[in-house]
């Protein structure tokens, strides 16, 4: 039994370290790009509203938005990973999550606590968002193509850019998220659609 049980323990991680050097492709470029478009029609909406959105409504409407992209990229991300990494797919898809889950759990505590205890600084959250993707993917950047470095970068320059132009601004404008996450989001689709790309038809 305890050769069984050592046996089962070896291949569990032959399984995680192949998945460690495996890149994921469990992020579709269409649906990718999906929540780019959702971004920029989320703030085209918000812009449109008269009088402007208060700081409470503009951050429950992102925080929202944010729900539902992520909800359709966690659909296409579980079933591309088991059609894209066959036997492999929950070791890499563990791994995948064990990257982003730091940074994405911090949004949420930083969101809630700001949103709580000091609704006078819901304006640095745009900012700070950007930056945690920028975060995020970075550290999923050894199973990620080398080109989602350069979205990672993107977010990285407008999240403290974003805080900057909204440190004195009375209203929280619309375009300060849906512009950074809109081109963002399009280049990270384009950027798999382009790797993928680099690999044989069957592959992809």
């Amino acid at each position: 039994m305890k050769d069984v049980n050592r046996a089962l323990a070896d291949i569990s991680d032959i399984k995680s370290q192949l998945a460690a050097g495996t890149m994921f492709r469990g992020f579709g470029p269409a649906v990718m790009a999906a929540t780019g478009i959702l971004a920029l029609a989320v703030a085209a909406i918000q812009s449109w509203v008269s009088p402007p959105v208060t700081a409470y409504a503009f951050t429950a409407s992102w925080v929202i938005t944010a729900i539902a992209a992520s909800g359709l990229l966690a659909v296409e991300v579980i079933a591309r990973t088991r059609r894209q990494h066959g036997g492999l797919a929950d070791a890499i898809l563990i791994n995948a999550l064990e990257q982003f889950l730091p940074a994405a759990f911090a949004g949420i505590a930083l969101t809630a606590v700001i949103w709580t205890f000091a609704p006078a600084v819901l304006w640095i959250l745009p900012g700070l968002w950007q930056v945690l993707v920028a975060l995020g993917l970075f550290a999923a950047g050894r199973t990620l193509p080398r080109e989602v470095r350069w979205v990672a970068g993107w977010y990285m320059i407008t999240g403290p850019v974003v805080v900057m132009l909204t440190a004195n601004a009375p209203a929280l404008n619309p375009w300060i998220m849906g512009l950074p996450f809109g081109i963002g989001q399009l280049a990270l689709a384009a950027a798999l659609k382009f790797a993928y790309g680099e690999y044989p038809a069957n592959d992809r």
